[in-house]
């Protein structure tokens, strides 16, 4: 089944268009529990890894009482193939990026690590995969399939301060006439996102690239949920909108499949953003994490 996020419930441009410049493409990935196989492109789900290529570990001792007991190995997080998210910035001669992480704090987060590959080379792949024990469920995802859709994001946090400024009291008159915010409501989407801004829940931190100075550009967004209290309204997809009463109406665990289908929880409802230097020949990466 397709997912689809309502139409915005007003003409954001016409409105405020200074925000029109600023405006990006993004593809919201919708994750739900599903079974998807390693020629998938999922959340959680299994990876198309060469049997011939060692699985990545992380050599830190995270607390175990035997330090150098062993690497801990790392944990399937996204893999999205070309043919489902071209617009991610595959270099040449890849069609797949691969997702993984330790899930173990690393400074409050699971440490993310990630590989770009040509699924042509990937014969003979794994069929199973070591498991790390111990770890944090919140940083274990549920195998999830996708339903990637494009919508348009404009900025809230990465609004220049001009601007947002400038722009205060239209909107406080908007929000008061309509119901309608716009930091809420009508900017940035929620979340699983290639592309677009990172859905911040605090002041932007955008990494420079290491190697050439440059800042680097977004590339996913991993949150706890596809919405919360404040911005349901807006984000949760027509297919999810329950034929009586809201969402929030709904049994726990029928929303939780909902709302947080991967069971993913990084602080309180926080998100892990990924960024990447599309300058570099050896694409290197960076990430950053806040929380409410």
């Amino acid at each position: 089944m397709t997912r689809t996020t309502p139409p915005r419930p007003l003409d954001v441009e016409m409105l405020f268009p200074e925000v029109a410049a600023y405006r990006k493409d993004t593809v919201r990935l919708h994750p739900r529990a599903g079974d998807p196989g390693p020629r998938e492109s999922s959340l959680g789900g299994p990876l198309l890894w060469p049997r011939a290529l060692d699985w990545p570990h992380c050599d830190d001792d995270h607390g175990r009482s035997t330090p150098g007991a062993g690497a801990m190995p790392l944990v399937p997080v996204l893999q999205l193939f070309a043919t489902d998210v071209p617009e991610l910035p595959f270099p040449s001669g890849t069609d797949v990026l691969q997702v993984l992480w330790c899930p173990f704090e690393h400074g409050y987060i699971p440490q993310p690590k990630l590989y770009w590959r040509d699924s042509s080379t990937c014969g003979g792949e794994l069929t199973a995969y070591p498991q790390p024990e111990g770890a944090e469920e919140d940083y274990l995802p549920d195998p999830c399939v996708l339903h990637p859709e494009r919508v348009v994001d404009y900025p809230s946090w990465d609004l220049p301060d001009e601007i947002a400024e400038a722009l205060a009291e239209r909107f406080d008159r908007v929000e008061k006439e309509t119901g309608w915010s716009y930091w809420q409501h009508l900017s940035v989407a929620d979340g699983v996102k290639a592309g677009g801004y990172p859905t911040w829940t605090q002041e932007p931190d955008w990494p420079d690239c290491a190697t050439c100075g440059r800042r680097m550009d977004h590339l996913l967004t991993v949150n706890s949920a596809e919405f919360d209290g404040a911005s349901w309204r807006a984000w949760l997809p027509v297919e999810d909108t329950p034929e009586t009463g809201t969402v929030w109406d709904l049994p726990y665990d029928d929303r939780r499949l909902i709302q947080s289908p991967p069971g993913l929880m990084f602080g309180d409802m926080g998100g892990i953003y990924l960024f990447t230097c599309p300058h570099c020949p050896d694409r290197p990466y960076s990430h950053r994490f806040d929380c409410s």
